[in-house]
């Protein structure tokens, strides 16, 4: 490699393997990036059940060793899969052999036994890395077993830790009994390093023993700070705000391409906009939606009161009362999918409510519609507008996180401007912005396609996101 930095990516999940949302599309698409610019960048994650076999082909294995936690010992298994960018897999199937990911009684033993894993699987490599790039709860024992147990090792005591947050509302957080597995002095607990509200917390653990600390947005580094957005977390990131940075995500842009794309029906790009059209007119036609020509507003989505499915909900039906048309993808809260399925039965040509999820047809979406809804209580960075964006769909979001920091509010006199930004968090703001687009959209194609030019003339590829990770790399 032309240049020496080694660093070793820890995550709980990375695509095209596994992923259950952001965190797995960053993990599976940053490490390219940092491999472009020449950096020895290798990836671990667990060996899930839920991994696809066709990404699996290749895989080899390298050996296996004992992991000893509290009366338990359990073997932890090493594979890899070879490539630009290495992937290597921790099997066991005690812990990882399971239908999902998380939202198990025991995850605080199986991510205690993954981040005591990945720190011996180094030794059995003989691959020590520069920097450990950890992200999230899952990963937050690998920070604090490196200070507390490794580091007194010659091999270990030169890494440093990145600790990256991609979402602060998931922490982590156990019954303090997890002392007993952990296996590390009672004193972390009481000193407070990892004690948060009487449990012990993963989460805190990163917060507290990583040499830095990221989050996926300048904004969101910003807002986490605060009492509303830091989950009881505030505190602690303030005492660190010398070392927390934001770095905001990308995009794969070879793979998100509307010129080259095969998930869509028809190419096209920034100069060649009739495609864009008859994407809209296909994916109509696959939905059962009108073939009018109005305006197409899209929503791909967890379905959650985090991304504003709430406010949302409140002014559908003054939504419906304008001429528009409505598609949803996502799964999430019963309740929420209860209420999408009632919108659709009573809007039967203006309401497509899919509650699944499918990749092809969220591309045809992107690629379909011409707005796109993220009316989020707070997004730490967000990839629907940076896909919307890249296909020329343009993002109605509210003002917070990433949205503030890749949106930027569209304004008809200069033309400058690339989406439509309301800031309080209400209903009203959300049909006011709403309302912004569609003046714009109704006045015409002289009016509208500036915007989608603006849109799709944005880079939020990783190349700039993955330098900026390069320079916090290398001041560690």
């Amino acid at each position: 490699m032309k240049n020496c930095l080694k660093v070793l990516i820890v995550a709980s999940e990375s695509s095209p393997f596994v992923k259950s949302g952001g965190l797995g599309d960053v993990v599976g698409s940053l490490p390219k990036a940092l491999r472009a610019q020449g950096v020895d960048v290798r990836v671990v994650i667990p060996r899930h059940r839920s991994i696809k076999d066709n990404t699996m082909y290749g895989v080899e294995y390298l050996g296996e060793f004992p992991v000893h936690l509290f009366w338990r010992t359990q073997q932890a298994k090493i594979l890899v899969k070879p490539g630009e960018v290495p992937v290597y897999f921790i099997e066991n199937d005690f812990y990882f052999g399971r239908d999902t990911l998380y939202g198990y009684g025991d995850d605080n033993e199986r991510f205690a036994f993954f981040g005591k894993a990945v720190l011996d699987m180094m030794a059995m490599l003989d691959f020590y890395p520069d920097v450990l790039h950890c992200n999230d709860w899952q990963t937050g024992p690998v920070c604090m077993y490196l200070k507390e147990i490794y580091r007194k090792m010659i091999y270990y005591a030169d890494i440093k830790t990145l600790f990256t947050i991609h979402n602060l509302q998931y922490q982590g957080n156990f019954n303090k009994n997890t002392m007993d597995l952990l296996g590390v002095s009672y004193d972390c607990y009481q000193n407070g390093n990892i004690e948060f509200y009487d449990d012990v917390s993963y989460m805190k653990m990163g917060l507290i023993y990583a040499d830095k600390i990221s989050t996926v947005s300048q904004t969101y580094a910003k807002e986490i700070q605060q009492w509303q957005y830091g989950y009881g977390m505030d505190g602690i990131l303030r005492s660190r705000s010398n070392d927390l940075y934001g770095i905001i995500n990308g995009i794969d842009f070879h793979i998100h391409n509307p010129a080259t794309d095969t998930r869509i029906p028809v190419c096209y790009d920034v100069d060649h906009l009739d495609g864009k059209a008859e994407n809209k007119r296909l994916l109509k036609e696959r939905l059962g939606l009108e073939q009018r020509e109005v305006p197409l507003i899209a929503m791909i989505t967890r379905l959650a009161d985090q991304k504003g499915v709430d406010i949302l909900s409140d002014v559908f039906d003054a939504l419906m009362q304008r001429d528009v048309q409505f598609v949803l993808l996502g799964t999430g809260e019963p309740r929420f999918e209860h209420l999408f399925r009632t919108f659709q039965d009573r809007y039967p040509n203006k309401v497509s409510a899919n509650l699944f999820f499918d990749e092809t047809l969220a591309q045809q979406i992107y690629a379909g519609a011409d707005m796109f809804l993220m009316p989020s209580l707070f997004e730490p960075c967000g990839l629907g507008q940076m896909f919307s964006l890249r296909y020329g769909t343009i993002p109605i979001a509210r003002k917070t996180g990433g949205l503030a920091d890749t949106i930027t509010h569209y304004n008809e006199q200069t033309q400058q401007g690339n989406g439509f930004l309301f800031e309080t968090y209400d209903a009203n703001g959300l049909l006011w912005a709403v309302d912004q687009a569609l003046s714009v959209y109704r006045k015409g194609k002289d009016a509208w396609t500036p915007v989608v030019k603006n849109a799709m003339a944005c880079d939020y590829s990783w190349t700039n996101s993955a330098y900026a990770y390069i320079q916090l790399y290398e001041s560690l």
